[in-house]
């Protein structure tokens, strides 16, 4: 049995401005990673450092432009190792309805469940970040 953690929310932007800010490393590391490194193409690798302990690589596993992102993780945690997680987005009449997926965590864990509270507060960070420009330093963010 494999445990899934899925969140919807409304963002005020383009999908284009949401894109940006899910697969490019000068946006992702203004809202999630301390740096980061990669680009949106299929089978690319991506490096997520959060500090020298949570070096992290994963795989662009799906990728079609202003509409979804996915990595698959191949070098991290051992209980995020199994999992990919991905933004698909879909514009609106409000902004970009973006719908994310973390799948097949092996264990419904302490890690998995807070890795689930965090993506919650990421995915509000998020939504600040390209509503209101709010940057929060790496070492502010839980």
């Amino acid at each position: 049995m494999a445990f899934n953690i899925y969140y919807n929310l409304l963002i005020k932007t383009t999908s284009r401005v949401v894109f940006d800010a899910v697969t490019l490393p000068e946006h992702l590391n203004n809202w999630w990673t301390l740096k980061s490194s990669g680009v949106p193409k299929l089978n690319s690798e991506y490096n997520l450092n959060f500090t020298d302990t949570y070096n992290w690589f994963g795989k662009v596993s799906k990728v079609k432009n202003n509409e979804s992102f996915h990595l698959k993780m191949t070098d991290s945690d051992k209980d995020w190792n199994p999992t990919t997680f991905g933004f698909d987005l879909k514009t609106n009449s409000s902004g970009t309805l973006v719908k994310f997926s973390h799948v097949n965590w092996l264990k419904d864990n302490h890690h998995y469940r807070r890795s689930s509270f965090c993506w919650a507060m990421l995915l509000n960070d998020l939504k600040n970040y390209l509503e209101k420009g709010i940057i929060i330093p790496f070492e502010k963010r839980n």
